[in-house]
């Protein structure tokens, strides 16, 4: 079983997957793209989720992620916080996957589900009520909410953080949750991060990108975010689970995390956000000249 937490049992949950992504601060982009609606993830709850493949390549896909720019890497390699900034430079959508792991693992705490059981984890996504929307209040990326619930604050837990590699390496929940992936990364401009993005969710994507750093790097940029949080751990601690976590991304049957072949391989010990996000743009940019240009011709 998962270990407890001391959250209080949110509302029923809808009976199907509904998700909005929203992101009114960008007003150079279409009113679509501002705010993409999907509602059901396309899987039934009598199917044998866990049994089933996960498309690696989705009818129509290599139509529209010719503008998606797809971010791998591990955890604490500085994903979200330069893909964060590299949307705001390009007036993209950004949106982390990761998100939608932790909603999943946090609903799975309460209502009790091991985190050994793909297919109870698989049917509890598919019965989600999850929003992703623009940030109500300062220092948020973002308001995740579950079931009109704001539940932001409580994807970072320490219990949540413990399980969310369980949870995300069942291929039920992934196939649950992949069809979102798949609209979002063709709603527009869109910066995604996460760990199978180039491999996985949008392998046609018109950027993609690996972002690394020594583990040494990650434990240290991780405990400064425990600390900022007011929940700190000893940094040994940290980077032990932070090994723990590689081992079980890079293993785990579902979506493995790995480099692309074609992925752009970014090493971010010793160098600023800034410097990171100004090679990023300059290669995100230039592919996006190649493209207008291709499609002239």
């Amino acid at each position: 079983m998962m270990p407890p937490v001391n959250v209080q049992p949110g509302p029923r949950a809808a009976s199907r997957t509904t998700i909005n992504i929203a992101n009114a601060n960008r007003p150079n982009l279409s009113a679509a793209a501002h705010q993409v609606a999907i509602k059901g993830s396309g899987v039934n709850a009598g199917d044998q989720l866990d049994h089933r493949p996960i498309a690696i390549n989705p009818p129509g896909a290599n139509l529209g992620h010719r503008l998606a720019v797809a971010i791998d890497g591990p955890a604490a390699a500085g994903k979200t916080t330069v893909a964060r900034a590299l949307a705001d430079r390009l007036g993209a959508i950004f949106l982390d996957t990761g998100l939608l792991y932790r909603a999943v693992t946090l609903a799975a705490l309460r209502a009790g589900i091991a985190s050994s059981d793909g297919e109870g984890l698989a049917r509890l996504t598919i019965g989600l009520d999850l929003r992703i929307s623009p940030p109500s209040q300062p220092g948020r990326q973002y308001d995740v909410t579950l079931a009109g619930e704001d539940v932001t604050a409580q994807l970072r837990l320490p219990a949540v953080d413990a399980a969310v590699s369980a949870v995300s390496a069942h291929p039920g929940v992934r196939l649950a949750l992949l069809p979102i992936q798949h609209e979002m990364a063709a709603s527009g401009p869109v910066v995604m991060v996460g760990r199978d993005i180039t491999t996985v969710v949008i392998p046609d994507a018109g950027v993609k990108v690996y972002l690394d750093a020594s583990l040494a790097e990650r434990a240290r940029r991780r405990s400064r975010e425990l600390q900022q949080r007011g929940t700190p751990l000893p940094l040994d601690q940290v980077e032990s689970e932070l090994h723990r976590r590689d081992i079980a991304d890079a293993s785990r049957e579902a979506s493995p995390l790995q480099t692309a072949p074609d992925a752009i391989v970014i090493q971010t010990d010793d160098r600023t956000v800034d410097q990171i996000v100004d090679e990023l743009e300059a290669i995100v940019r230039a592919a996006w000249s190649r493209q207008r240009a291709t499609v002239r011709e």
